[in-house]
């Protein structure tokens, strides 16, 4: 089983973060690393393909150099090989952009069984593109599993809701996204480090993958960020002392602020 897992480097959660004069994000400001939500599904993937006959584990990604240490973190974790979408006129792209690039860099990879994502990425947090990239590939779309499992007719996925859990079975090839409730991923093994060093990463441009470069990229986005301001400062809080009206001030501050 041949196994693809999208991951993204994103710009470290925990630190400040700025955008460029363009209102992109300023991933140079700031340390990236590997999308906390992409390491569920690379957790994924070297499950599957421990608890069957083997196969091959491929992680994609697309960004700048520093995006590499996205590829380098999932080899080390256990993944066979990875495939880095380097070129400067992406920048900027978005998501159905963004989708296309991933779309032709898995054609190129080879056939494929299944696809795996993350839910969302950390920074974006829009989670469209599995259901995007499912559609420029033609292929069914399991999102937003809790558990998967693979069946004798293809994957079968559990999507757990607010109310009720769903159970999904498709056929395989497919795309699956997953959740930070489906696995705990593996920290790196010292051993695995060590290997990461000779596992193979491809370098491709858009011109490998067939993809025009007047198709991606900032001026090719459907939409785009005009303003951006900081998040106001948290205001003081109001202190209602209790000289025994303190029941009915605070009830006359939930009600002027309309939360009862």
């Amino acid at each position: 089983m041949h196994i693809v897992v999208c991951v993204k480097h994103v710009p470290d959660a925990q630190s400040d973060r700025s955008f460029e004069p363009d209102h992109t994000t300023d991933r140079e400001a700031v340390d990236g690393l590997l999308s906390e939500l992409d390491e569920y599904a690379v957790e994924t993937a070297l499950s599957v393909s421990e608890a069957g006959d083997g196969g091959e584990v491929s992680v994609l990604t697309i960004g700048p150099d520093d995006a590499a240490d996205a590829i380098k973190k999932a080899l080390q974790m256990g993944a066979d090989r990875g495939v880095h979408i380097l070129d400067d006129a992406i920048a900027g792209s978005d998501a159905p952009a963004t989708s296309l690039i991933l779309a032709e860099a898995i054609k190129r990879i080879g056939p494929v069984d299944l696809v795996i994502t993350g839910m969302a990425s950390t920074d974006g947090t829009m989670g469209v593109l599995p259901a995007m990239l499912a559609e420029r590939l033609g292929l069914p779309q399991a999102t937003h599993a809790s558990e998967l499992t693979l069946t004798d007719s293809g994957v079968q996925i559990r999507r757990d809701g607010d109310t009720a859990s769903e159970t999904i079975e498709t056929s395989l090839p497919a795309v699956v996204s997953v959740t930070d409730r489906i696995n705990e991923p593996r920290y790196p093994s010292f051993k695995g480090i060590m290997a990461a060093k000779k596992k193979p990463v491809d370098t491709w441009s858009l011109a490998d993958l067939g993809v025009d470069a007047g198709q991606v990229g900032l001026d090719a986005a459907w939409t785009r960020v005009l303003e951006v301001s900081a998040r106001p400062s948290r205001a003081a809080g109001q202190v209602v002392t209790d000289e025994g009206e303190g029941g009915t001030a605070l009830a006359q501050f939930l009600a002027t602020h309309k939360f009862a």
